[in-house]
């Protein structure tokens, strides 16, 4: 449980650090929205622990699939351009989830 605990303030602190550098870019890679970084930038430092304590992990991984990350890890044309397919991949699943979730009336 303690790495668990370990984990979850890294993930914060590096969140907040995102976010702080760069907003926009931070929100984009952590598929959060301006009520989240609000949030995660209002939150003090014993907030910070008292989440992190929680025992559920708090990032996730950005692939929603095992077959959306083999296509990150298993390309055979990958010549350099890895970070620029993974980036490709999220950007268009996240914008697909956007576009679900507007559809749906959320």
């Amino acid at each position: 449980m303690d790495e668990l605990e370990e984990l979850n303030l890294s993930y914060l602190l590096l969140a907040r650090r995102m976010l702080h550098d760069d907003r926009v870019s931070a929100m984009f890679r952590l598929k959060i929205d301006d009520e989240m970084a609000d949030l995660l930038q209002s939150l003090s430092s014993r907030q910070l622990a008292r989440l992190a304590r929680t025992n559920q992990l708090l990032c996730h991984f950005g692939h929603e699939g095992a077959e959306c990350l083999r296509q990150v890890i298993d390309n055979p044309r990958d010549q350099g351009l890895g970070s620029l397919h993974a980036s490709l991949l999220m950007a268009s699943r996240s914008r697909v989830s956007a576009l679900a979730s507007s559809r749906r009336g959320e």
